[in-house]
């Protein structure tokens, strides 16, 4: 059970989403959302406030009379429900939902605790709204999609319940839910933040921090097989640049590496000899850039997670909507909460951290296709005959093409802004399409990935090496040919892939 106390934190987001942790909040805290709810309440008698008793955008200059507030309340959902395209994988759209109650317990809403309650209960019930990926400009927020989350709380959308798409009203009561009621505010304040491209951010993340740890254990056994000298991650070599990232990722893959029987040491085989009468050395000296450079490439991947997790958590435990109620300084401010800038920036860092990782994991595997460049394995791993059987072969072409895919997203998306809403949005954040194109990266490395761990097998098996790999790679070896045994024939490997990519998702390795 995870239980909001001052923050919520990604590990226990993470824990919702993908262990099936139930959320709670405490008696406290629902006191603290109906507190703020009772302020406005006064607060607004006799007083002009956006979207209380105004037009919302540049409408807002309209006076709207009291017997149609509630009404005004009903309409932007309504209104705002207008988004296009396939809907939301429920993992992304439960992440919505959590971010969303994030900002309801802020406690500077003003809205009705009934709107936490029921977020509560759509979380915890399995209850996804149909969330459309198209429709937000990502200031004002996410008002499209999140109008599809207020439009299933009032019992007028559409949710996918165990499988299946049915009314939300349905469900509600199938479940003994009541409808959301409007009171003051709740339609423009469940419409108007960040929650969805906040909550897309943070599965990217998780995902995204995943993936660096299955690149640092990549790395590590890519110099294993290559026979690499060991000094590349040596804390002397790395603690004179001063970057954390870099130190990490080195630390990360001595530890790794302990117990390793296949790499060298520079001192034994350089150093302690004179080889004078060497000319040409059979082994490299150094190793390719891709297996060689991989703390200096994978540190400031590392760094941009780090950096983007704390962007997120803020954004998670952030009032994202407008205006801002508070009841301490008994006032309510007009401003841009809404506005999804920093979210957009960092996922821009993190899709672009990504495609590197993504380049990297590509060239390591044409490392290991390539004959002429190891020396060491025959040509894409083929153990058949050659020319009759194909190995590996066609399987770059997958991942050479979904990274040359990768390297066209990787274009900055926050830099793109359409003024549009009467020009009352003149400068917006695409955060949510930032998100989007973001995830769709992180999905691509996932199968980038897939193949090179499917070669990084076979290239063992190549070398007959398996017991002199390190503990780690050892054991990802066993659990990698459980899913996909040693292949000499030909054979399609689309399901192969499949199968790995969800066994590196759904499996992780934590890294310290």
């Amino acid at each position: 059970m995870a239980i909001f106390t001052d923050r919520l934190t990604l590990n226990e987001v993470e824990k919702i989403l993908f262990s099936a942790e139930n959320i709670n909040i405490s008696k406290e805290w629902i006191d603290r959302v109906e507190a703020c709810y009772h302020f406005l309440e006064k607060f607004a008698a006799e007083k002009v406030i956006y979207g209380i008793n105004t037009g919302f955008g540049p409408m807002a200059q309209w006076r709207v009379d009291d017997k149609y507030l509630s009404d005004l309340q009903y309409n932007i959902i309504r209104s705002h429900a207008t988004g296009a395209g396939e809907p939301l994988d429920d993992i992304y759209v439960k992440s919505a939902m959590i971010a969303r109650l994030g900002t309801v317990l802020q406690c500077r809403s003003g809205v009705h605790p009934d709107v936490a309650r029921l977020l509560i209960s759509f979380i915890n019930e399995g209850i996804y709204p149909f969330i459309p990926v198209h429709g937000s400009v990502g200031a004002s927020g996410d008002l499209v999609q999140l109008a599809h989350i207020a439009l299933c709380l009032i019992g007028e959308g559409e949710v996918h319940y165990k499988g299946e798409w049915r009314k939300s009203a349905d469900v509600m009561k199938q479940l003994g839910l009541t409808p959301l009621k409007v009171h003051i505010r709740e339609g423009l304040s469940i419409t108007n933040g960040t929650s969805v491209m906040t909550g897309i951010s943070v599965v990217n993340q998780i995902h995204a921090e995943n993936l660096l740890d299955w690149a640092t254990l990549a790395a590590v056994w890519m110099n294993e097989i290559a026979s690499s000298f060991d000094d590349y991650m040596a804390l002397e070599e790395n603690e004179c640049r001063r970057h954390e990232g870099q130190q990490v990722i080195a630390r990360r893959m001595r530890e790794i590496s302990e117990g390793s029987k296949c790499m060298k040491k520079r001192a034994h085989e350089l150093y302690d000899y004179g080889h004078k009468d060497v000319k040409v050395f059979e082994h490299k000296v150094q190793a390719y850039y891709s297996l060689r450079c991989t703390p200096q490439i994978l540190g400031p991947i590392y760094d941009t997670l780090k950096y983007a997790r704390n962007i997120i958590e803020d954004e998670l435990n952030s009032a994202c909507d407008n205006p801002i109620v508070d009841p301490e300084s008994q006032y309510v401010y007009h401003g841009g909460n809404f506005h999804g800038d920093y979210i957009s920036l960092e996922e821009d860092k993190v899709k672009i951290a990504l495609v590197r990782l993504a380049m990297t994991s590509e060239r390591q595997l044409n490392y290991l296709f390539h004959d002429r460049i190891n020396g060491i394995l025959p040509p894409f791993l083929n153990l058949g005959t050659l020319g009759l059987n194909y190995g590996m072969q066609a399987c770059q072409f997958t991942a050479t093409s979904t990274t040359a895919e990768c390297q066209t997203l990787a274009m900055p998306n926050y830099v793109h802004s359409i003024p549009n809403n009467n020009d009352n949005q003149d400068i917006v954040s695409m955060g949510t399409n930032t998100a989007l194109i973001c995830k769709h990266v992180v999905e691509n490395c996932f199968q980038i990935m897939a193949i090179q761990y499917i070669a990084l097998a076979q290239a063992t098996d190549c070398l007959k090496i398996a017991d002199k790999l390190c503990p780690t790679s050892r054991k990802v070896y066993e659990e990698v040919r459980k899913i996909v045994p040693l292949f000499i024939e030909d054979t399609p490997f689309y399901k192969d892939i499949a199968n790995i990519e969800n066994y590196l998702k759904t499996n992780k390795l934590n890294l310290k």
